[in-house]
């Protein structure tokens, strides 16, 4: 969970509480979660069909303070220079 100060917020687990955040009236948080979910699902199934492995990737969906979407991206040291690699063949 990230509190307004790191401008993203992040529900892992049961551990979750809306109480425990910040929510201003008006801001779409579920339109800008929407986004990054499906952000998120376009970012792996690219690479996966670049031909990486998604095995050792982790990306999560998230909302900033005014509502738009946030992918958290986490990748082993190994993935990360995979995908380097990808981009560099790619340019």
């Amino acid at each position: 969970m990230f509190g307004p100060e790191e401008g993203a917020f992040e529900a892992t687990g049961a551990g979750f509480d809306p109480d425990d955040v910040v929510w201003v009236r008006g801001v779409d948080y579920l339109g800008g979660w929407r986004d990054a979910r499906d952000a998120a699902a376009e970012l792996a199934a690219a690479l996966s069909d670049a031909g990486m492995d998604t095995n050792g990737m982790r990306m999560t969906a998230q909302t900033q303070v005014d509502g738009s979407g946030l992918v958290r991206v986490v990748w082993t040291a190994g993935t990360a220079r995979a995908v380097a690699r990808l981009l560099r063949e790619a340019g």
